[in-house]
């Protein structure tokens, strides 16, 4: 054995690995959070189920047993997204979109009615309005990838965008559901603006939403009662809706630690569905403000890990895709405890990775699966030169506004 080849064999690699990142997830720290919020959501949907599943399913841990079955399916479609090749979504998402749409349509069909509603599959088991949300973004990542050069032009701009977004959301709102119709098209818009679509554009789809929102509210009695309601609680808190103030009464009752895990009776004593859109306050009621804190802290670091792993990412495509992933997470997370405190009329947004519920869990595991990838490669190619120029070309802002025969150029990629 020459001595050559010693030296190779001796020399140390440098590790290309940041230090937040694994070899195969690729983001320590999001990892840990998304372990601590889904252990900390097994605990809570324990301790506020037992007396509403046994009420409702005649066994008192019916709802925690659905739970830990539906994080099981939802961690395992994490592990595999992560380790999926998310440009293959560019070639997948057009006949993922179509099953989803299917799907919607599908449910108009079921006689699955719950609280007014026909909005999942199989007595509530699975929510295709959920899956829409996750698809969306991830056609929607594709096509302004696709379009980027083009997102200028209201043909192939604001127009396609507008008809998407129509379509996913009509389906949803026939089901109804107006605070999931309303997450699509929020969404819809900020991806549109991040992928540096023209602000003019972006003005009339803003006109254009609140228009249409105002429309819907005034001939929707559900939606003008939750505006009503609102609107008075605002006003005066004890004249919200009976569900902010039981809520409100269960985040008084937890004062600074809380009254102990399975020891709050607000739960037991009138909130409405304290598993699911109420979970919050049964938080803040046993663990009290400190652990509601900690809670909200968890998201603000779910948060800060999805953008950076969006402003890391190799390509404009996983930027885009972990952007929107990322805050869709984060918008579910403060419409729902926003509502929970009077702050937000009331909407069926659930708590990602708490509240009980197998469709959003597992979306919200899969999302996390896609950004751990995005990570990954993030990761391993930063110091590589694939594709050295394309998130330069994309971050840099376009001097032709105005120019190019009177037609504004986009700008891909804002900080």
């Amino acid at each position: 054995m020459g001595t050559g080849t010693l030296i190779n064999r001796g020399r140390q690699q440098p590790d290309a690995r940041t230090p937040f990142s694994l070899p195969n997830l690729g983001d320590l720290p999001l990892l840990m959070t998304v372990i601590v919020l889904a252990v900390l959501g097994l605990v809570m949907v324990y301790s506020a189920s037992w007396d509403f599943s046994l009420a409702v399913y005649d066994s008192p841990t019916y709802m925690f047993n659905r739970q830990v079955i539906w994080m099981g399916l939802g961690l395992l479609a994490m592990f595999v997204l992560s380790r999926f090749d998310y440009h293959y979504w560019r070639r997948l998402v057009v006949p993922v979109m179509l099953i989803t749409i299917a799907a919607l349509i599908g449910v108009l069909f079921t006689n699955d009615n719950r609280l007014g509603a026909v909005r999942s599959y199989f007595e509530g088991s699975i929510q295709p309005s959920e899956l829409a949300k996750l698809v969306t973004i991830i056609y929607l990542a594709a096509w302004l990838y696709a379009k980027r050069e083009h997102l200028y032009d209201v043909n192939l701009g604001l127009i396609p965008l507008g008809t998407i977004l129509g379509i996913i959301g009509g389906l949803i709102f026939l089901q109804p559901d107006l605070s999931a119709t309303a997450t699509v098209i929020v969404l819809g818009g900020l991806l549109f603006f991040l992928a540096g679509g023209d602000i003019r554009q972006i003005t009339f789809l803003l006109i254009l939403t609140v228009i249409v929102g105002y429309v819907v509210i005034q001939l929707s009695p559900t939606g003008l009662q939750r505006i009503r309601e609102f609107w008075l609680g605002i006003v005066d808190p004890t004249q919200a809706s009976y569900h902010v103030r039981r809520s409100l009464e269960a985040i008084v009752k937890g004062n600074f630690f809380g009254v102990g895990l399975g020891e709050a009776n607000t739960k037991y004593t009138g909130l409405p569905v304290p598993p699911t859109d109420s979970i919050f306050a049964v938080i803040a009621e046993e663990l009290g403000f400190f652990g509601s804190l900690v809670t909200l802290s968890l998201y603000g670091l779910l948060l800060w890990r999805g953008l950076k792993i969006a402003a890391q990412a190799p390509d404009f495509l996983g930027t885009i895709l972990a952007a929107g992933l990322t805050i869709w997470i984060g918008l579910e997370a403060v419409v729902n405890i926003s509502v929970m405190v009077g702050l937000l009329p009331f909407a069926g947004n659930a708590l990602p990775f708490i509240s009980a519920g197998g469709s959003n869990l597992t979306a919200s595991l899969a999302a996390v699966g896609i950004l751990f990838n995005i990570a990954r490669q993030g990761n391993s190619r930063k110091k590589s030169s694939q594709n050295p120029d394309e998130r330069r070309e994309f971050g840099a802002t376009v001097g032709l506004r105005r120019g190019n025969r009177r037609r504004s150029v986009s700008r891909a990629g804002r900080a």
